[in-house]
């Protein structure tokens, strides 16, 4: 008996293939900051890990991610500058 796997190849099916790949790599962005974060001794409250958690901007977390390494503080993480409009909120 054959097997209709035509769905698997649908723009359907890749769409949300690519999706998920986007989704995983904003959580493994985001992970990765909360986990330099943490060993940096910076402190995080639930409001800035929510942020963190939130935003789906690869650019936003990349530019954090990079703030990060130096920073001291979230202040100093968020600090405005080189961010899109409403997709770090």
């Amino acid at each position: 008996m054959a097997v209709d796997l035509s769905f698997f190849q649908s723009q359907t099916a890749q769409k949300l293939r690519q999706e998920g790949r986007e989704e995983g790599r904003a959580e493994g962005l985001a992970s990765a900051l909360l986990l330099l974060l943490q060993h940096r001794g910076v402190e995080v409250t639930e409001g800035d890990r929510e942020r963190i958690e939130s935003c789906d901007d690869f650019k936003v977390l990349d530019l954090w991610l990079t703030r990060a390494i130096a920073a001291t503080s979230m202040a100093e993480v968020f600090a405005a500058g080189g961010e899109t409009s409403g997709t770090a909120d």
